[in-house]
C-alpha cells in the first residue's frame, strides 16, 4: 500500500479509532497515544489484509486490542492507587479534617490493602484494579477482558470477600 491510501486511510478511520481507544482510557492524549500505535501496527500488517470491505473492523480490534494492553501496562505500573476519598466510606469519616493520627491510621490502610491486593489470584486483581482505580462499570470490564457482565460481577464479589478476609475487617 502506497503512503498516500494509507493517509487516506487515516482520514477516513482517524475520529472512528479515537473515539474507541478514548472508550477505554478516558483520557484525550492518551487515547491519541493509542490511535498512533494502532496505524503503526496496521501500516506494518496492511498486506495481510485480503478483504478490503472489512478493513475499519479490522483497524477498530487493533485499536481496542492496544488499548486494552496500554491499560494493562498501566496497571502494572500503578498497582493501587486510593485518594482518601475512596476509603473514606470504608473508614466511616465524615469527609471533616483529619489529625496526624487518623492520616497514618489511613496510610497503613492504605498500604495494608495495597499488600493484601497482591495476595489475590490475577483474575482477582485484574477485575479489582479496573474497578476501583480506572472506575470502569462491570459491562466496560468484561468487554475489556472478552468475558460476559456475570463472570465479572463474580470475579468482583470474590475479590472483595477475599481481600476483605485478608485485611481482616
Amino acid at each position: 500500500m502506497k503512503a498516500a491510501e494509507f493517509d487516506r486511510l487515516y482520514s477516513i478511520y482517524a475520529k472512528r479509532l479515537l473515539y474507541i481507544a478514548y472508550k477505554y482510557t478516558k483520557d484525550l492524549y492518551q487515547a491519541e497515544d493509542i490511535v498512533q500505535e494502532s496505524f503503526l501496527k496496521a501500516y506494518k500488517k496492511i498486506h495481510t489484509i485480503e478483504d478490503n470491505s472489512k478493513l475499519g473492523g479490522w483497524l477498530s480490534a487493533i485499536t481496542a486490542r492496544t488499548a486494552i494492553d496500554f491499560l494493562r501496562s498501566e496497571k502494572r505500573r500503578n498497582w493501587l492507587v486510593m485518594d482518601d476519598s475512596m476509603l473514606e466510606p470504608l473508614l466511616g469519616g465524615n469527609g471533616y479534617e483529619t489529625s496526624t493520627e487518623e492520616t497514618v491510621h489511613l496510610r497503613l490502610f492504605k498500604e495494608t490493602i495495597s499488600d493484601s491486593l497482591k495476595n489475590l489470584s490475577k483474575e482477582f486483581q485484574e477485575v479489582l484494579v479496573l474497578k476501583i482505580q480506572y472506575g470502569l462499570k462491570e459491562n466496560e470490564i468484561a468487554s475489556l477482558l472478552d468475558m460476559k457482565s456475570a463472570t465479572v460481577k463474580t470475579r468482583l464479589y470474590r475479590a472483595r470477600k477475599q481481600l476483605k478476609q485478608l485485611v481482616g475487617a
